[in-house]
């Protein structure tokens, strides 16, 4: 007897049907979830998705794609275009294209039948922001589920859109659910740093399917056959599946299988077993749609079966009754991958040849919204056609650089360099020597983020002999910068040998590109003057070629070397000259936001620098760009929010570019601004924990950027002095004296002040200091011209204040402490505690208690709590109580501290003011005012100060 093998029931999975309607609940309420389904092959991940997509409620729009199983070299976005032309479908291009919004032009190089025209060039970024952008408009109006499957197929740039939008996706009813073979996925997979990120994330849930025991094959096997099984059916059927329902119901598929030996004795057999039980026209018909993958369009195996046409419809129709396969919309898909796949390894080689050729001249036929061209490379591969693969190969690398696959433009590249001295006249095929071909295929590594590959094959291209003049100036140039961007050294001497090889005349674009790129590597190492003398040749050159993008470039790295210095107005005209020339081009904008915002922050020009960014947030956002791009302009604020004092804005920035995953340098900027706000959040302990992590990454950086290693002298400086270790953060600050200091006092001066308070705890503990206060004052002395000096210095004095340097003398501490308000805030109660220590020591208790309280509270308004527990700490220590009467007599209901501030408000001070006499920040006195307000029922600070000045604050 024969049963139906497929169960109406799904057996089993009750807890993980309940996980995805817990997900698409939360979904419904606009908390965006993902759910990943894993499992081995035959669990049942696409019944069990098939089988929640069905208990849906009607409002849910469900999207399915499906990746492609091409091997290594995946078509790019294969299921984010079946799912993007799946929408259209229902909605419409035009209104999918209304989605997409500014990113209209980036959504068209997936969907060619939008045709897009007169829009602003697409970039990587906008293709992310555009897909994320109309999944998440989509899930507005009805709830979205967007279902891929087999991950393990997955290309790498799909996998970056994933990625993207997991991190990126700020509402609407949204739930994407993914499925992957887990045992496809071994150690080295492409899937594997996906999963291992993705699986982190607060709104995503992982599913792992396990297999059937022997009571759930039971259940399985009965709802299957609509009757009860006996013991030994049941035992048999169990050993030979091993709990896999696919296997399950195969076995049912085939019969009476009551006897161990009816049953096939390989997995192979399993699988072929009914496909073999066809007649030999309808196993043909399934051969060569094995050829053609896991799901075929109707037009392309109508093409590749070189049959009758009646024999193409009857084994169709054949196969679809013996269900192997289903046939959904267009295209033949086979049931299982795992029956395809068994299949397509039992061909002749003459089957697989003919049928991959014909599979690749159909695709070449196909019109060009559906031609693939790393399909047709596959197909022409598996044919063993080396001519025709290398060509398509080309064409594959270049169809996915202008879509912007990095990943598979590279990996195609490789395969056409492997084939290059197998191809007659390779260099007449692909247009270009091998060299270029290096050279295109590791700018495609570096792109796609394989620093180490891309530097591997353009020492390749470098070392060609036949590569001269400017084209071996190119090939330098590119390896310099991929140095540049693994940080690593060695870029200097190859630009400088590239701008050898292009002299004056020869290619003055080229030229001023090279002198740019050295100029910046010079500001980068500080060598400031080598910088602006470069970068003032590259600034001639391009303004005499009218190239205004390398002005642009060339103003903006004169002027940020300038200011660094010492001509800070001559800087800035230059900055100012370098956002004019940037207009209309969106990398040099990009670029000057970033460096200008950084600067004004430097100089403590905080809310300037906030604004910088801000506008170019604004800006990356009417371009479509906003988490892209955007996302590192918004990390620039991150530092000057923390300044000035709003530090929920600056830990809201910095959670939120953390997790969109800025490009190498950006991310460890951002984590250096972590592990520092951790720390003087007061969490010690976590901060080490974050630094042991990152230090590799923040080292390496270190290694080619000055500023860098300015920024982890003082972190390290500072984290060590936080846990104690007093030497240590000595050898971290004495970089300051180091041969290889070179100076950059926005970075130096902070630095000065925190090398000051080690040496002075030092001297306390009773350690030597011998002359190093006399040689950090020399550096701290060079920086005098830098803007923000005066308060750094007021700072630095009373860190070493006193007769023996131990930072003791009361009056430098006060005058420390008027400069709070230029200072970065968290070192106002830094200061304020500090002062405490003095006044007490001086006997002055009583100022001290006050002091140390006012540290306190600032320290918590901000949520810089290590100066809270210090002061805290302190105080304990001193006998002194900071825990006194919150309210006044008087009926006005204002504290003790709102009357203080209250009688500065009467004085005529600002909110600046009161904060520096009070060592609070202006934002947390702006707060009191607000309070003081609202409890005289009074509407400005006038009448406020009148009543405080009537000497009846409380009268109504």
């Amino acid at each position: 007897m024969q049963w139906p093998q497929h169960s109406s029931e799904l057996i089993g999975r009750e807890p993980e049907m309940g996980a995805l309607a817990d997900s698409y609940q939360l979904a419904g309420e606009s908390k965006p979830q993902a759910v990943i389904i894993s499992g081995e092959a035959g669990l049942g991940k696409t019944r069990l998705v098939q089988e929640f997509q069905h208990g849906l409620p009607h409002e849910a729009r469900v999207l399915v794609g499906q990746c492609v199983d091409l091997g290594p070299l995946a078509t790019p976005y294969a299921p984010i275009v079946a799912i993007l032309r799946a929408l259209a479908a229902d909605i419409g291009v035009a209104a999918l294209m209304e989605l997409a919004g500014p990113g209209g032009d980036a959504l068209a190089l997936l969907l060619p039948e939008a045709g897009v025209a007169g829009r602003p060039g697409p970039s990587p970024n906008r293709v992310l922001e555009a897909v994320s952008t109309v999944f998440e408009k989509a899930s507005v109006s009805r709830p979205l589920v967007v279902v891929v499957e087999d991950l393990h197929w997955a290309d790498d740039s799909t996998l970056a859109i994933l990625r993207f939008i997991l991190r990126a996706f700020n509402g609407g009813r949204f739930l994407l659910a993914m499925t992957y073979r887990s045992d496809d996925v071994h150690r080295g997979h492409p899937l594997k740093a996906f999963l291992a990120e993705a699986e982190r994330g607060r709104y995503v849930k992982a599913v792992a399917l396990a297999r059937l025991d022997r009571g759930q094959v039971r259940q399985l096997m009965e709802a299957a056959t609509e009757d009860a099984v006996d013991f030994e059916f049941v035992e048999n059927v169990f050993a030979r599946s091993d709990g896999i329902p696919f296997f399950v119901e195969e076995l049912l598929g085939l019969g009476d299988c009551a006897a161990p030996g009816d049953l096939p004795s390989s997995l192979k057999d399993l699988l072929l077993a009914r496909y073999e039980r066809l007649e030999e026209p309808v196993q043909y018909f399934l051969r060569v749609l094995a050829a053609g993958g896991v799901s075929v369009r109707h037009s392309q195996a109508e093409l590749a079966f070189d049959h009758p046409q009646e024999e193409f419809e009857a084994s169709a129709r054949a196969a679809q009754r013996a269900r192997l396969i289903d046939v959904d919309g267009e295209c033949y898909s086979f049931r299982h991958a795992l029956v395809r796949e068994a299949i397509h390894a039992d061909l002749l080689p003459g089957e697989r040849t003919r049928f991959h050729t014909r599979y690749a001249q159909a695709l070449e036929a196909a019109g060009a919204i559906h031609r693939d061209a790393a399909e047709i490379a596959f197909h022409w591969d598996a044919a063993n056609d080396v001519e025709k693969t290398f060509a398509s190969s080309l064409a594959a690398m270049a169809q996915a650089r202008a879509n912007f696959a990095y990943s598979t433009a590279a990996k195609m590249g490789e395969r056409a360099l492997e084939l290059w001295d197998r191809v007659i006249d390779p260099s007449v095929v692909a247009g270009i020597p091998q060299y270029r071909l290096m050279a295109r295929t590791a700018a495609a590594h570096s792109l796609a983020g394989d620093g180490e590959r891309s530097l591997a094959v353009i020492r390749l291209a470098a070392a060609d002999p036949s590569a001269t003049g400017t084209d071996r100036a190119r090939l330098l140039a590119a390896q310099a910068r991929y140095l540049g961007f693994n940080a690593k050294p060695g870029s200097d001497a190859l630009l400088l040998e590239a701008i050898e090889l292009t002299p004056p005349g020869s290619d003055d674009i080229l030229r001023a590109s090279l002198l740019n790129s050295l100029a910046a590597r010079y500001m980068l190492e500080a060598r400031l003057q080598q910088a602006v003398e470069t970068s003032t040749a590259a600034l001639s050159l391009s303004s005499s070629s009218g190239n205004a993008a390398e002005q642009s470039i060339a103003a903006n790295l004169r002027g940020v070397s300038r200011i660094n210095a010492g001509d800070i107005a001559g800087g800035r005209s230059d900055l100012e000259a370098a956002e004019r020339l940037a207009q209309g081009d969106t990398q040099a904008l990009l670029r000057f936001r970033v460096n200008y915002s950084d600067i004004l922050n430097l100089l403590g020009l905080y809310s300037e620098s906030i604004q910088v960014a801000e506008a170019g947030i604004v800006k990356a956002r009417e371009r479509g760009e906003e988490r892209t791009s955007g996302a590192i302009l918004s990390s620039k604020a991150v530092d000057p929010l923390f300044a000035r004092g709003d530090w929920a804005g600056a830990q809201a920035l910095l959670d939120r570019n953390l997790s969109l995953s800025p490009p190498s340098s950006f991310h460890a900027y951002l984590l250096r601004s972590r592990i520092w706000s951790t720390l003087w959040g007061g969490d010690v302990p976590g901060a080490e924990a974050l630094f042991r992590q990152w230090q590799p990454l923040l080292r390496a950086l270190a290694g080619v950027e000055m500023q860098s290693r300015l920024h982890l002298a003082t972190l390290g400086a500072e984290l060590a002095w936080a846990g104690g270790r007093l030497d240590a953060a000595w050898q971290e600050a004495c970089f300051l004296l180091d041969p290889e200091f070179l100076p950059l006092p926005g970075y130096d001066l902070p630095l000065l002040a925190v090398a000051a308070r080690v040496l002075a705890a030092r001297r306390r503990a009773g350690a030597r200091i011998d002359d190093d206060a006399g040689r950090l004052r020399a550096v701290l002395d060079r920086d005098s011209f830098w803007p923000t000096h005066p308060a750094w210095q007021a700072l630095f004095d009373a860190e070493l204040g006193g007769p023996g340097l131990d930072g003791g003398e009361l009056a430098a501490w006060h005058r420390a402490g008027t400069f709070s308000a230029v200072l970065p805030a968290h070192l106002g109660p830094y200061i304020a505690w500090r002062t405490g220590q003095a006044e007490f020591a001086s006997g002055r208790r009583s100022e001290a208690a006050a002091t140390l309280s006012a540290a306190v509270e600032g320290a918590e308004g901000l949520g810089a709590l290590l100066s809270a527990r210090l002061a805290r700490n302190f105080a304990a220590q001193a006998g002194l109580s900071l825990d006194g009467p919150k309210q006044r007599h008087g009926g006005d209901g204002l504290t003790e501290r709102e009357r203080q501030v209250l009688a500065l408000v009467a004085g005529g001070l600002s909110n600046r003011q009161i904060g520096e006499q009070l060592f609070i920040s202006a934002k947390t006195a702006s707060v009191h005012v607000s309070a003081i307000m609202r409890k005289l029922g009074v509407s400005s600070r006038i009448e406020a100060a009148a009543r405080a000045l009537s000497g009846q604050p409380g009268k109504k």
